[in-house]
């Protein structure tokens, strides 16, 4: 393979690993640490009634779960609370709501609805077809009141969207003359207002409605409701501020409902009572954006690693750190130019550094590697074959880790009993290839690749067990592709290791001169 089409594919891998791990991280909001905390709320919605005894039915309106229904927000969990009412939720134009029905009930209800809500930033896009709100009834003296305003406010303004804004500052936030009194004297409260300024907009043919929210902030307490008022500019929907006819969403609105029916209607109750409740907390950012994953669609935790049992989990946990000990191990031998015994040898035992911890476990490796070491001086002597050797060495093994085992329970050391975790055969094939070091190369060398194994093994351990690592390549696998990426790479290399630096510093030396 020519090396632009190496440089190629690892530049693909690379960008499908980042590319994939950034849509995890800035779309489904995966955290980069296992400690990391999010906002959560709880908003609960009270309705409160009396019931006359006979047939009763109650609809609430509810927000809506898709990500797209929500400016900054999104809805992760919703539980209904009702004492022997029926319950069904129903979508309509309008948006969600649900219905209870029963067929007797007497004196003050109360039913519930929960919903759980974490922040999330997304394109909030409303693609909902607009219609004309109805026309209000004026009264004569009303009617000339409002082309008044509609006349004054037509000159302050030069589209549908400052039309409006400046509409609601004569009518909500500044009425001086006396005609803006007259309109709104008698339209309630803040709701009263907003509707009848889309109605009112609805005279000079403007698309308007009313959404209706709530703010949260980070203090649990009782949230009254916030009309916004919305108008269509034949492209998309403008949302404006009652409150200071200001352009834009509020910060920390959360939409409850979009729909011109009024949020809680009950067939006994002609003037039920609707409260909210919010509750702040902060929640493990990693159940979030799992649940958040789930909103979007089930699939994306359904076929990942989150979607396995636990234990299948916690296994992948310690196998996804495999492939970055074995990086370490290509840097240290190719880059650095440290000897070990085998490939992948020292990755192994960094494995079983994990149970012994890092200072027991080099005990127990020097320990059992060093006796075992003696013995099979010993057996070359009986001039073995090779199967046989290694037979003898395996069960020589298997007696000391034993040994080793016993006499450290009794002198109370725990760390022994973790010696049996050592991979057996690597344990026999150590022993057996520093041995052939030794008798080949001799003992400098076979020192030198033992220690090399130790160092490459330790630093492997270290960089396997790192918390946040482990965590990261854990929820963000895909980034493999980008280590896989950089092997490809490095695998070209053919040039000076920094240990033959050292090596050949003499000619270095001499070539000065």
């Amino acid at each position: 393979m020519k090396k632009s089409q190496l440089y190629i594919l690892a530049f693909i891998l690379a960008a499908i690993g980042f590319g994939w791990a950034g849509y995890k991280y800035q779309v489904l909001k995966f955290p980069l640490e296992p400690d990391a905390e999010v906002q959560v709320w709880t908003i609960q919605a009270r309705a409160e009634f009396n019931a006359t005894g006979g047939p009763n039915q109650v609809e609430l309106q509810l927000p809506g779960r898709a990500v797209s229904d929500q400016p900054g927000f999104v809805v992760l969990d919703e539980r209904l609370i009702s004492r022997s009412y029926g319950e069904q939720m129903t979508k309509s134009r309008g948006g969600r709501q649900v219905e209870w029905s029963v067929r007797r009930a007497r004196g003050k209800q109360s039913l519930y609805y929960v919903a759980t809500v974490v922040r999330d930033e997304h394109e909030w896009v409303d693609d909902s077809r607009p219609r004309l709100a109805d026309e209000p009834e004026l009264s004569e003296a009303e009617q000339a009141a409002l082309d008044t305003v509609f006349d004054e406010v037509k000159a302050e303004s030069a589209d549908t969207a400052t039309f409006s804004r400046a509409l609601v500052r004569k009518l909500i936030l500044d009425p001086e003359d006396g005609g803006a009194q007259l309109l709104m004297a008698n339209r309630g409260g803040a709701r009263g207002k907003a509707e009848f300024l889309a109605s009112a907009l609805a005279i000079r043919k403007i698309r308007a409605r009313v959404i209706y929210g709530l703010i949260l902030t980070q203090s649990n307490a009782t949230a009254e409701v916030l009309p916004l008022l919305q108008v269509h500019n034949d492209q998309r929907w403008v949302t404006i501020d009652l409150r200071n006819a200001e352009e834009g969403v509020p910060e920390n609105f959360f939409l409850w409902s979009r729909s011109a029916k009024p949020l809680l209607q009950v067939d006994s109750d002609d003037s039920p009572n609707l409260t909210f409740n919010v509750q702040y907390n902060l929640a493990d950012a990693m159940v979030m954006a799992k649940r958040r994953s789930e909103v979007r669609n089930r699939d994306l935790v359904n076929y990942s690693l989150l979607g396995l049992p636990l234990d299948a989990q916690s296994t992948y946990r310690i196998l996804l750190m495999v492939p970055l000990g074995a990086f370490i191990m290509l840097l240290l031998r190719n880059f650095v130019g440290i000897k070990t015994f085998g490939t992948f040898m020292p990755v192994l035992i960094a494995l079983a550094f994990r149970e012994t911890q890092l200072i027991g476990g080099i005990a127990l490796f020097v320990t059992v590697v060093g006796m075992g070491l003696l013995v099979r001086f010993y057996l070359e002597r009986l001039r073995l074959l090779l199967v046989p050797r290694l037979t003898a060495v395996l069960t020589l093994v298997v007696l000391l880790m034993a040994a080793v085992s016993v006499v450290s329970n009794r002198m109370g050391i725990e760390v022994g009993l973790s010696v049996a975790l050592f991979p057996i055969v690597i344990m026999a094939m150590t022993i057996e290839r520093m041995s052939i070091a030794w008798d080949e190369r001799g003992p400098s060398h076979a020192l030198k690749e033992g220690f090399g194994t130790l160092v490459t093994a330790c630093l492997a351990y270290v960089i396997m067990t790192w918390d946040r690592l482990e965590f990261l390549f854990f929820v963000y696998p895909e980034l493999l592709l980008v280590l896989f990426a950089l092997t490809l790479v490095m695998g070209r290399y053919s040039g000076y290791r920094l240990t033959e630096l050292l090596r050949f510093r003499a000619l270095a030396t001499e070539q000065s001169k």
